[in-house]
């Protein structure tokens, strides 16, 4: 039997009011801050809200570089296969006068440090690299240049928006000054981000207001939080068993699609990489064509993104790895849920077998 949920819990009080509803509100509000702390191991006061892992991703780019104390530091450092919104993000930085240093991966999807720290230099206030990459799924080297950065008073921020639930690594495993979640990756909702702000490190806001420590303006979305602390609190409890579960599946698949579909490749195949992620080029095949025909099937797979005009963009990502544009637009993402199972994996490697590019 489903318990009645009442009408004042699906329409809380403004949190920043002083009367009972806004009370209320706000003792919610400070339970999901309280909740999502303990996961992250840090203090509530180090946890700011925001609306998605983009914004949390533009709020610790451009927060930290327009507080940065000493002018002089304009260098930011981050990996040319981010995702789109950190890049964005340092594009519109460049307009500001940063000076954005983008490092390229090896073919086997990583970024090494020995390419990116010599980067860092004295003019360098700013450094970022994501804990997993989106397309590829292969883990990157976050806690070592998290040290790097440490020890040149570099802030470090890092995009952990893909690991949760996915990885076997410890949530604590990167040290990064700034961390970056977002609630739909790990089975929350969408429109909840969090951002991870270590205590010493200064943030000017991007929209105006008291909220969230002065550090984003506007009301929160109480009922998408809470849902994200919840959802944070299940996957990181299930961890160990969802991503045995993943494991298996992603190792099947690549396995079996590799056997019957000729000129197959993974990519990342031989880095560390998330349970759930596999980029696999098709050589030669049209991917547009491909990514409709297994829609036509109701299988979702992914592949670079979409220009205005509809054709396909190769991915960036597969392009700094060292891809040709036409292997990059012939490769497709397919990503695997706690709720996939063994058959469906196989209906959708016949599939791809049976697909004919002519």
């Amino acid at each position: 039997m489903v318990e009645a949920i009442s009408l004042e819990h699906l329409q809380p009080g403004n949190s920043s009011s002083t009367h009972q509803a806004g009370r209320r509100a706000r003792s919610r509000l400070e339970s999901a801050r309280q909740r999502v702390a303990v996961v992250l191991g840090c203090s509530p006061k180090e946890i700011c809200f925001t609306a998605s892992g983009s914004e949390a991703n533009a709020l610790a780019l451009k927060g930290a570089f327009d507080a940065r104390p000493d002018l002089t530091k304009n260098r930011i450092v981050a990996s040319a296969i981010e995702h789109p919104a950190t890049l964005f993000a340092l594009e519109q930085l460049k307009g500001q006068g940063a000076e954005v240093v983008l490092v390229a991966p090896r073919p086997n999807g990583a970024v090494h440090l020995a390419d990116i720290v010599p980067l860092l230099t004295q003019s360098t206030g700013l450094c970022s690299l994501m804990w997993a990459n989106n397309e590829t799924g292969v883990v990157q080297p976050g806690n070592g240049l998290a040290e790097e950065c440490r020890q040149r008073k570099i802030i470090f921020h890092c995009d952990a928006v893909q690991l949760i639930g996915k990885s076997r690594s410890s949530i604590a495993a990167v040290d990064a000054d700034l961390l970056t979640f977002s609630a739909h990756k790990f089975g929350g909702p969408s429109g909840a981000g969090v951002l991870r702000i270590r205590r010493a490190v200064e943030l000017r806001s991007l929209v105006p207001g008291h909220q969230e420590s002065g550090r984003r303006g506007g009301s929160p979305n109480l009922l998408a939080i809470e849902a994200a602390a919840l959802a944070l609190e299940v996957s990181v409890s299930n961890s160990v068993e969802n991503c045995e579960h993943l494991e298996g599946l992603r190792d099947q698949f690549e396995r079996n699609v590799l056997q019957r579909v000729s000129g197959a490749s993974v990519q990342g195949a031989s880095s560390d990489r998330l349970v759930n992620t596999s980029n696999i080029t098709f050589s030669g095949v049209d991917g547009e064509a491909l990514l409709i025909a297994l829609d036509l099937q109701g299988i979702c797979a992914s592949s670079g993104a979409a220009c205005a005009s509809g054709s396909l963009k190769p991915s960036h990502v597969l392009l700094a790895m060292g891809l040709s544009s036409r292997d990059a637009k012939s490769s497709l993402r397919f990503s695997i849920g706690n709720s996939t199972s063994s058959q469906e994996v196989e209906q959708v490697v016949e599939a791809i077998a049976q697909f004919n590019p002519a």
